[in-house]
């Protein structure tokens, strides 16, 4: 073979190597859609909870929804890393009378006591006094200006959709 030939398959070869790379790094980067763990819910809840996802906007924060697993779960995602809404879960740890909360728009999420403070922390807060409850797990890529955005946003969809149990013990 001269070196003319081999210069060619060593250039095909590179080609090759490189276009392999660069579809794995694009696989790599197209991650799986965020997982919302469906809460088992009743046949009220489960309605309260569609009509709430339903009125959530498509962006959140200037971040775009993004499709969720399983499709048809009481809740959404926006950007990546996502921010992820669930409708229909659990009182939160932590939560008893007089737990730390913020109230935003007449809506009073929990939110945990470590979460506060000056450093970027994944913030999870609750519509504690709604039913049913909304949780909001925020990412701390996106803190703090998700939090704020968040409630703001969502507070009114909550107010809307869902009924109040409570307020919150200032």
């Amino acid at each position: 073979m001269g070196r003319a030939a081999e210069r060619s398959e060593r250039s095909e070869r590179s080609c090759a190597g490189a276009l392999v790379a660069l579809l794995l790094v694009l696989l790599t980067a197209c991650g799986n859609p965020p997982q919302i763990n469906s809460p088992d819910l009743s046949e009220a809840d489960a309605e309260a909870c569609a009509e709430f996802v339903d009125a959530l906007p498509e962006t959140l924060s200037g971040l775009d929804r993004v499709e969720v697993e399983p499709a048809d779960a009481p809740g959404a995602a926006y950007g990546d890393p996502a921010i992820v809404i669930t409708c229909g879960v659990g009182e939160p740890a932590g939560f008893a009378k007089g737990a730390p909360c913020e109230s935003v728009a007449g809506i009073d999420w929990f939110v945990p006591a470590e979460t506060y403070g000056d450093e970027p922390v994944d913030v999870v807060m609750t519509s504690a006094w709604s039913r049913p409850r909304v949780r909001v797990e925020i990412p701390d890529d996106h803190w703090p200006e998700a939090t704020a955005a968040a409630t703001g946003v969502l507070s009114p969809i909550v107010k809307e959709t869902l009924e109040s149990v409570g307020r919150c013990d200032f």
